[in-house]
């Protein structure tokens, strides 16, 4: 009976130490925890690293004028970084590194310098697209490698997120964070909004613009474009879908086509009496303080003192809703613009025109 009894027993300790290892393995050390995370981030620099550029741009020199007539000065330069995200050498950056640059040069991680291609640039979401033109033998390190483009609206808060880039010049310097925020706004260095940006707290610096945010699989999510100034950990991402958009078009057009109004304007209240007199959708629209003259808004009948409401009866709340919706597909296309003129609304016919290519 004791025999039995002892055997019973230790069926019984077996028993209860199965869960506990069980247990174990649910909940993994914090060792095997930072081994995991290690293994991600190398894993995405080795994968991305490859594709990631150092660009040095050069300007032509500014003319000075003084007591003896124009002078040339010192020509600028800048640097930055970007990737390769085709196999024949199409590379993508920032517009504010390689803008109205009068030269460009590419070293990718192998050492390799090329001389580089502006394609297109747009400066209202910080996106360009420049060329190198691949070895033909494959050079020294091979044949070019490009990134892939992920899917930036699968993107999770609290997501792990790897920036690679050139800061100061440290060549493929890797530093690791978070997705910290989606859907923020950022006011791009021509005015417009840049919407659905990404925040993180992957730390970036000078010469950080225009390399790729990359996703634990590998997947470039996003092109690292801007930091808020004396703060730690704020830096901003232009999501990888949108560059795909955007790339597509400079690569197809050298630019992105968009329309314009001809109209200048600041947000305004509308009183809440307007509003549930006239059943507005919104309690604000965009006070026409300017209109161009013989542009599509003079044209439309467009007055200083209207307020704007809505555009192909999409709401207007503010400046920034307008531009939203003055893209390629309505240039040239007549569609209803909405006006409260003397407390009265009214709708005009409105035929925007396409936007000439920015010169600044």
């Amino acid at each position: 009976m004791n025999h039995i009894f002892d055997l019973t027993s230790d069926a019984g300790v077996a028993t209860e130490a199965r869960p506990e290892r069980e247990r174990e393995r649910e909940h993994p050390s914090n060792e095997e925890l930072l081994d995991a995370y290690s293994q991600a981030v190398t894993g995405a620099a080795a994968d991305v690293g490859p594709s990631v550029v150092n660009i040095e741009v050069h300007h032509a020199p500014a003319t000075q004028p003084n007591e003896r007539g124009p002078r040339q000065g010192r020509p600028a330069g800048g640097s930055g970084s970007g990737f390769i995200f085709t196999p024949d050498g199409f590379i993508l950056t920032n517009s504010h590194v390689v803008h109205k640059a009068a030269r460009i040069s590419v070293s990718d991680s192998d050492g390799r310098s090329f001389a580089a291609e502006l394609i297109g640039d747009d400066p209202d979401t910080d996106l360009a697209v420049i060329r190198i033109d691949p070895p033909r033998d494959g050079g020294n390190g091979g044949a070019l490698r490009p990134a892939r483009l992920g899917d930036s609206s699968a993107l999770r808060v609290g997501q792990l997120v790897v920036a690679i880039g050139n800061p100061y010049g440290f060549q493929a310097t890797v530093t690791a964070g978070v997705v910290s925020a989606m859907g923020r706004s950022f006011r791009s260095r021509s005015g417009r909004l840049i919407d659905s940006v990404i925040q993180t707290d992957a730390a970036l610096n000078p010469g950080n613009s225009g390399g790729p945010l990359v996703s634990s699989r590998g997947d470039v999510i996003g092109v690292n474009t801007a930091i808020i100034a004396m703060a730690q950990g704020i830096c901003f991402a232009i999501p990888s879908n949108t560059a795909k958009f955007v790339a597509a078009r400079l690569i197809r057009d050298g630019r992105i086509k968009r329309s314009y109004i001809g109209l200048g304007g600041q947000n305004v209240p509308v009183h809440r009496r307007l509003v549930r007199f006239h059943d507005l959708p919104g309690e604000s629209g965009v006070l026409v303080l300017t209109v161009e003259k013989d542009g599509p808004a003079a044209q439309a009948g467009v007055r200083e003192g209207d307020v704007v409401l809505a555009l192909d009866d999409h709401p207007t709340p503010g400046i920034d809703d307008l531009h939203r919706l003055l893209t390629e597909e309505r240039a040239g296309v007549r569609v209803p613009l909405t006006v409260l003129r003397d407390n009265q609304k009214m709708t005009l016919e409105l035929k925007p025109a396409e936007a000439k290519a920015r010169e600044e």
